[in-house]
């Protein structure tokens, strides 16, 4: 019944983004409280293992969710997923998570520059100046000179680039696969190579800290499913507003959890990071339903 009247409200994209955003925000609190006792790339280890282990029974209940055929395009989304999940494990332990979130906002940003670049679609108008507006707004956040820029900071940055790389393939992934493929290829493909970059770093977790490594799993599962299948129910430009619920719930948690104390140049920054990428998405949408045969940098 729930989800006849989000079908009829069109609401089902927005609803998935909304529970991908609190299993986010989760997941987040999760790894800086783990990375006290254990390094962020161990953690991550944990992360895609749990998360696998909780999606394998899906996958053997439903056997046709397995398409050989798309191997490459799931192997370039676990590439660009691997680096992105060591770099924002790495960043959420050790800086600031309203500013690591509002650094990963520009992912779309760097998307659109990435499509410019490598697949030679053009760039109007409107969009370059969106992205120099969300460019800006990155500044603000980082504002070079004025704060030290950390190994955490990079790795944030680090962290955008490579997921911008991942949302153009999950994108690419739903327009022909069940999402639920898409985030089962996700664990099954970077579990194994996690651990081999994780071994120096290795040390085995204690009792208490297993709940905790658990709960992370599910929040990353229930995540990556909920994101693709967001993306699959609704243009990006539908449900990217949304996104801001999780900037709302890591700030919230930085300062109840972890005494984190937020600056007005922070939030404002990531407020202007993502009204861009909703402008470009908002934007390309109206392009699309103009001119059809022209493909949008996220497809």
């Amino acid at each position: 019944m729930l989800r006849r009247a989000l079908v009829r409200a069109g609401l089902v994209g927005p609803a998935w983004m909304i529970l991908a955003c609190f299993a986010f925000a989760g997941l987040w609190v999760l790894i800086r409280l783990s990375s006290k006792e254990l390094h962020p790339f161990a953690i991550v280890v944990w992360r895609n293992l749990f998360g696998l282990i909780l999606l394998l029974p899906m996958l053997l209940m439903n056997p046709g969710l397995v398409i050989w055929g798309r191997m490459p395009a799931h192997l370039r989304r676990a590439a660009s997923g691997v680096i992105a999940t060591f770099a924002t494990f790495y960043a959420v332990s050790t800086a600031p998570l309203a500013t690591v979130l509002a650094i990963n906002y520009t992912a779309p940003l760097f998307a659109t520059i990435g499509a410019v670049l490598f697949l030679g679609e053009r760039i109007r108008g409107y969009r370059t100046a969106a992205l120099l507006v969300g460019f800006a707004g990155m500044l603000i956040v980082l504002r070079p000179g004025a704060t030290p820029m950390s190994l955490g900071l990079w790795a944030a940055i680090v962290s955008a680039l490579s997921t911008a790389f991942s949302l153009v393939a999950i994108k690419a992934l739903t327009g022909t696969d069940d999402p639920r493929a898409v985030a089962a290829w996700s664990f099954i493909l970077t579990t194994p190579v996690s651990i081999l970059i994780a071994l120096p770093f290795w040390t085995w977790p204690s009792a208490q800290l297993w709940p905790l490594l658990i709960g992370m799993g599910a929040c990353a599962a229930v995540g990556q499913l909920a994101l693709s299948r967001a993306f699959a129910a609704a243009d990006a430009s539908a449900v990217m507003p949304f996104d801001f619920v999780r900037f709302g719930l890591i700030t919230l948690a930085g300062i109840l959890f972890f005494g984190e104390r937020q600056d007005l140049l922070t939030l404002v920054g990531g407020a202007i990071i993502l009204g861009s990428t909703i402008f470009i998405a908002a934007r390309e949408r109206l392009g699309r339903a103009k001119t059809p045969s022209v493909a949008s940098p996220d497809t």
